[in-house]
């Protein structure tokens, strides 16, 4: 198994953290991973990716031109990233960045509203967790037993006591994806 994922969007959501936590629990599992993050001058407000490669086997280059699965949370990153998933790959993304949505029809596509009910619930420091739990209920690459164990180990101490709030908010994120209807 291999997944050779983007994660996109403005900085500030949480895209870095997402797949820092993504790489840690492949680690935890004993998988080989790579983490590559790309951002612009602005941390917070600028564009932003990282690519994170999770895989059984030896990975030959962290360097990728086409990705399995793009994780878009913004229309600029969704303009960028959509010709780059692979044919039969998945997009998803998130439907409030989103003003025209993905039109590819090789590719599935799912969005999740984790903005939306990340703001109904209160929990908007956990958004990114919310789309995290999207990506995992289609592809579960990792346990949420080794995302929860990253995220504690990625988290300062003092926020520790947040760790229950995020493995809700990767729960609700499972149950809320949903395939694009056309």
């Amino acid at each position: 198994m291999q997944q050779e994922i983007i994660i996109a969007g403005f900085g500030g959501q949480g895209v870095l953290s997402m797949g820092k936590i993504l790489a840690y629990a492949g680690l935890m599992e004993g998988k080989e991973v790579t983490w590559m993050p790309a951002y612009g001058p602005e941390q917070r407000g600028g564009t932003a990716n990282v690519t994170v490669i999770v895989s059984d086997e030896p990975i030959s280059s962290p360097i990728l031109s086409s990705y399995d699965t793009a994780i878009v949370l913004n229309q600029p990153s969704l303009d960028k990233f959509q010709p780059l998933v692979k044919p039969g790959g998945t997009l998803i993304y998130d439907s409030y960045g989103i003003l025209d949505v993905p039109t590819r029809t090789d590719i599935q596509s799912y969005h999740t509203a984790a903005m939306e009910t990340a703001a109904n619930m209160k929990m908007m420091k956990c958004f990114n967790m919310f789309v995290l739990g999207g990506l995992l209920q289609l592809h579960p690459i990792v346990s949420l037993e080794s995302v929860m164990k990253a995220l504690k180990k990625t988290l300062p101490e003092r926020h520790h006591h947040l760790l229950p709030m995020n493995e809700e908010a990767i729960r609700k994120g499972m149950e809320i994806i949903s395939p694009l209807t056309r």
